[in-house]
């Protein structure tokens, strides 16, 4: 009977389409949500964007936001409040605009790299290369199995059974390594490698010969595992050579690009560009919170359906068309002002939420010291703006905010907390910062282990364990001791 009662009362909890889709909307960052504002445009006729050119002839009353919506129910046409539509033509600017919102951007393209891609620039280098038919077949299809990073992921057996199923070109595994030399010939320099050993040693037998590069080539060719593991010492030893000859060859290796396709401006990928979700400025000492104008656009119900109505509202035969025809516009209607609302909801969402974590964090948007970030949690937010958990995560998440320290991801701002040797409550990014800035500073000739690191937190009052320091360094992304040792 118990289990029977908790079924029925998790149903009674289910969400909504509309409420699902509002959910969907909040969690959509500014560029996301200007692709579904334009799609919403383009499905749905009786919504219209922008500023009506003529004067309204009817009295414009905001429509009730608390309609129920059931897709279940069934409307007669008689029963249409035509009415209703005609005075909800156009949603009033006071609704969707407001003083808390940013000057609208004028650039709302996505930009993209110009040019070739990256696979043409390759096909295009091969047309100076004197190739048999054969090698001209398999260096083309090789070319095209590089990938975005510049290599070539796949074995040379691969390579040739595909080359004779899918090519119809049979050849041996000698003969693609042959012309595979060929390719490791194109522009840029170690494009075409199978792994990063490769790589850097094609673009050192492309380097001006000199000792430097010479020495640089023998470590990567014959000791590049003692080389990835910083073994300084053993390099010295199997070479002969002093401490300031292998600090020369380890620069020469660290001018040399891991990823040579990266390089390359004309892969026609999109750019990757932020567009701050909101702004924080510092006026007269105070904090000032504007979100972005493009999540502010004016929309209203489309004035051509408002005609619509009247000439049916006007008309003295009603006809079966006539009403089949009133029904679409309704459903359009509805539809209009459910997403109106929606973004108006979205709109009010995004301030109030990040109106709070900024007046939570108001200690570090006056200083930008990552070490007056206060502990948060998303229940903190929450709690005080009385939303759900998964909506300011939805919020936090996926946008971003400008500040005068630079433009932020939101979830950065939250952390757990813990209690110091005073018995203070701080945040686990204060923490961190303390633990990168101890790592900035340490002898790189001879790093501290995450043992030493620990200590070094207790005596400044952060009694924390070795293994909690190697998880916070590991999410900071900085390398083991070993892996931190440079030659000074």
């Amino acid at each position: 009977m118990a289990l029977k009662q908790f079924l029925q009362f998790k149903l009674s909890q289910k969400l909504s389409p509309q409420q699902i889709q509002l959910m969907k909307l909040i969690q959509l960052p500014t560029q996301a949500f200007e692709q579904r504002l334009k799609q919403e445009l383009e499905e749905n006729p009786a919504l219209d964007t922008g500023k009506e050119a003529e004067a309204k002839e009817d009295s414009f009353d905001e429509f009730d936001n608390t309609e129920d919506y059931n897709d279940n129910e069934t409307i007669e046409a008689e029963d249409i409040n035509v009415d209703e539509y005609l005075s909800d033509d156009e949603i009033p600017d006071y609704r969707t605009r407001a003083n808390n919102y940013s000057a609208d951007d004028d650039d709302k393209s996505v930009p993209y790299a110009a040019g070739t891609s990256f696979t043409q620039h390759l096909t295009n280098q091969l047309n100076t290369f004197r190739l048999s038919e054969q090698e001209e077949e398999i260096a083309y299809f090789l070319v095209g199995s590089v990938d975005e990073s510049g290599y070539i992921r796949r074995s040379l057996s691969d390579i040739t059974d595909d080359l004779a199923f899918t090519q119809n070109v049979f050849t041996t595994e000698e003969e693609i390594e042959k012309v595979l030399k060929k390719v490791h010939q194109l522009d840029p320099a170690g494009v075409g490698a199978r792994n990063l050993q490769e790589c850097l040693s094609i673009q050192l037998h492309r380097k001006e010969q000199h000792p430097d590069v010479e020495l640089a080539t023998n470590i990567i060719d014959k000791a590049f595992e003692q080389f990835t593991k910083k073994h300084y010492k053993k390099l010295m030893q199997k070479f002969n050579i002093t401490e300031e000859q292998l600090k020369g060859a380890v620069e020469e290796i660290e001018r040399l690009n891991p990823k040579p396709g990266g390089s390359y401006a004309g892969n026609n990928k999109i750019v990757e560009h932020v567009v701050p979700d909101f702004a924080i400025k510092i006026v007269d000492g105070e904090l000032e919170l504007t979100l972005n104008g493009r999540n502010a656009p004016e929309l209203h119900v489309s004035r051509e359906y408002n005609n619509m109505l009247k000439g049916y509202k006007e008309s003295k035969e009603k006809s079966k068309t006539q009403k089949d025809a009133v029904m679409f516009i309704k459903q359009k209607l509805d539809a209009a002002k459910w997403f109106i609302e929606a973004v108006r909801q979205r709109q009010q969402t995004l301030f109030v939420t990040m109106s709070s974590i900024m007046n939570y964090q108001k200690e570090y948007f006056l200083t930008g010291d990552e070490r007056k970030l206060r502990p948060m949690i998303l229940k903190d937010i929450a709690d005080e703006i009385e939303m759900d958990v998964s909506t300011v995560s939805r919020v936090a998440n996926s946008k971003y905010v400008d500040t005068p320290y630079g433009t932020k991801l939101i979830k950065e701002f939250f952390s757990e907390s813990m209690t110091n040797d005073q018995g203070e409550e701080v945040s686990t990014r204060e923490i961190k910062k303390i633990l990168e800035t101890v790592i900035e500073e340490e002898n790189k000739k001879k790093p501290m282990t995450d043992e030493a690191l620990a200590k070094i937190l207790k005596e400044k009052g952060y009694p924390i364990a070795r293994r909690t320091v190697a998880k916070y360094r590991e999410q900071l992304d900085i390398p083991v001791a070993r892996l931190r040792k440079k030659i000074l």
